[in-house]
């Protein structure tokens, strides 16, 4: 993939609390990398924040980052959680891609993270 847009974070306004943030990306598209045709799905990330919480403007350019980009949904759900909690370094996240039914068969993808206490 090319270089990805920079994701923006802010200060979490209660650190002290534990919270859930469930943001819904519900028009995603990518493109399968054996046919070239593109994916359409929805992706929900579900994270507690820590000291950080993503910003959403910038959250939004870094998924049509993935417009053009053939990759498997595996490995796209698995890229978009490490590339996430890296940067806000978050208590808990999950990454869940619903795609579209192709052919019959629709896929969804769930991966977790976990911050090492």
């Amino acid at each position: 993939m090319n270089e990805k847009p920079q994701i923006e974070l802010f200060d979490n306004p209660r650190e002290e609390r534990d919270y859930t943030i469930t943001i819904r990306c519900p028009e995603f598209t990518s493109v399968c990398p054996k046919t070239g045709q593109p994916d359409f799905g929805e992706i929900v990330i579900e994270y507690c924040p820590d000291k950080k919480c993503i910003e959403l403007k910038s959250l939004k350019y870094y998924m049509q980052s993935y417009r053009n980009e053939g990759i498997f949904y595996e490995a796209l759900t698995n890229e978009i959680l490490d590339d996430l909690s890296c940067i806000c370094e978050p208590r808990w996240m999950k990454v869940t891609s619903k795609f579209t039914p192709r052919g019959g068969i629709s896929t969804d993808v769930v991966v977790n993270y976990k911050a090492a206490k």
